[in-house]
Order: structure tokens, then sequence, then C-alpha cells
């Protein structure tokens, strides 16, 4: 019993540290991967403007090819919206909206997610040229976790930050074949 007694204290405090710890950390966050990609300036954003190419190197997509896919709009434009409805518990339902777009630099999106879990974050994709024939591409995800969500933010930066970097490893091979 004595022993019970202190495994759920030790439980208690360590949760009541976790808390603690929760507080001091931030709750806004940024992610961000870049990659260089051995293409013109012009080629790779042509390319990475269009969310339907996506299918081809990014693992959230290609993770379920039997999502139900849905659009509105012209794809690479403004505007544009492209949802997802998956049952596969990594996909899940949620969509992107192009919010911005400084042609051959910058597209920015607004990703709304409401399975697994309903939240709002933004994407960016930016285009930077190296020379005539190098691009870097950066990959930026930014969002909000609340108190005491917050804490799961450290663990969640580590996943998706590589599962982006993956992302622009695909983008890469696609674009240099």
């Amino acid at each position: 019993m004595k022993l019970l007694k202190n495994i759920l204290i030790g439980i208690i405090g360590f949760s009541v540290l976790l808390l603690i710890i929760a507080l001091f950390l931030p709750k806004d966050y940024v992610i961000s991967q870049s990659i260089i990609i051995n293409k013109p300036r012009a080629e790779v954003f042509n390319y990475v403007k269009i969310i339907d190419n996506q299918k081809y190197y990014s693992i959230w997509v290609m993770e379920d090819p039997n999502s139900k896919m849905t659009t509105t709009g012209t794809d690479g434009t403004v505007g544009f919206i492209s949802a997802w409805d998956s049952q596969n518990k990594n996909v899940g339902k949620g969509e992107q909206q192009i919010t911005n777009i400084v042609e051959g630099e910058r597209i920015d999106v607004d990703l709304r997610f409401e399975r697994p879990m309903k939240s709002e974050a933004k994407a960016a994709t930016i285009c930077k040229e190296i020379d005539a024939t190098k691009t870097e591409v950066t990959s930026e995800f930014s969002g909000h976790s609340s108190y005491p969500l917050n804490l799961m933010t450290v663990f969640m930066k580590s996943m998706l930050g590589d599962a982006m970097k993956q992302n622009l490893t695909n983008l890469k091979n696609n674009l240099e074949k």
C-alpha cells in the first residue's frame, strides 16, 4: 500500500512539474526547413505554387492515396482551396487555402484541420535564387498551442520538422529527375 502511495505521489509530482514547465514555454511556434534544388527559381516556384503537385512530394498527401480530395477555385492562385478527408488517422480531415503569392518568391497558405484534432496553422514555401541554376526552397510552418498543450510543441516541432525535411527531399528528387 505504501509503495502504491509513493508511486501516486510521484506521478502527481511529475504532472505538476510538467504543468509548471508549460507555463514558461512559448505558445506560438515556427518550424523551418530548407533545401537547395538544382533548378532555376522560376521552374521550382511554378511547380510548388500548384497545390495539386503536393501529391508527388508531400508525405501527408501520399500517406493515403484514397483520401477524398476536393478543390475550389483555380490552383496556383490566391483563394484556391484544397480539402482532404481521409479515414487514416495520420491524414485526417482539413483544408489549405492559398492566401498570398509573391510571384517567383513565396506562397502562403492557411491550414484548417478538423480531424484528428481541430486546429489552425499557417505555412509558407519560399524560393530564393542562389544562382541561375540553383534555388533554395524553405518550408515554414507556424501555429499556436494553448497552455498546457504547448508542452507538446517541443516534441511536435521535431516530428513536424522531420516530415518537412522529407517533403523537401522528395521535392528535390522529383524536380532534379
